[in-house]
């Protein structure tokens, strides 16, 4: 059976975009203004996230990409504080909460926060 290997987003400034997910816990390795496709150094196994530029999937696709108005992924956070923390963090260096951190009724602590290009990626832990 096939399983999930890497999720997609794109983005239209990849410099915001890489910024945005270092805050959120994603290391990088070495890439340059000109790169149109980064991922972050994940170890064997895990799921990647790949970013490519608007401009990179249009030439693929014929079609310019738009972002989802859902979340198009979630992070599991260790712990309800860590879900806060990140959230605050995020807030505080100007990204959109689009779900300030609450204490869900299906048992997580549960936040969305906005990326540079519009994709809302869900922070979630147990409760």
């Amino acid at each position: 059976m096939p399983r999930l290997d890497a999720v997609a987003v794109t983005t239209t400034n990849m410099a915001k975009s890489v910024a945005f997910y270092e805050m959120l816990g994603f290391t990088f390795g070495d890439w340059g203004a000109e790169d149109q496709h980064v991922e972050p150094v994940v170890d064997d196994g895990e799921v990647r996230l790949m970013i490519d530029t608007a401009e990179l999937l249009e030439k693929f696709t014929g079609a310019r990409p738009t972002p989802p108005n859902h979340s198009s992924f979630a992070m599991r956070c260790d712990d309800p504080a860590e879900v806060d923390a990140i959230a605050a963090r995020m807030s505080q260096a100007g990204y959109a909460l689009t779900v300030a951190p609450w204490d869900a009724f299906w048992g997580q602590r549960y936040a969305t926060v906005m990326d540079p290009d519009g994709y809302q990626i869900d922070l979630f832990a147990p409760l």
